[in-house]
């Protein structure tokens, strides 16, 4: 399963983010998305995990306050191409 993860803090890390994901199983990947200008973090990105732990991890992490922001937490959407 593919989650979206929005409002991230700005200085969380990859692993920060997959910390907190393992509490509900097994994290496959995780990618924070970065300007490629800047390298600076957008905010956002995802976390792969299975099914049965990511819909777990959906429901308890949406809203959730991590480093002062409420992270935004849900099942990615399969991407439109333009």
């Amino acid at each position: 399963m593919n989650i979206y993860v929005g409002n991230i803090p700005y200085k969380a890390t990859e692993d920060d983010l997959g910390n907190l994901f393992a509490e509900f199983g097994d994290v496959s990947s995780v990618k924070i998305i970065q300007d490629k200008f800047t390298g600076r973090s957008k905010g956002f990105g995802f976390v792969e995990m299975n099914d049965e732990a990511g819909v777990n991890a959906i429901e308890s992490l949406d809203g959730y306050e991590h480093m002062g922001r409420n992270l935004v937490v849900s099942q990615a959407k399969e991407r439109e191409d333009k």
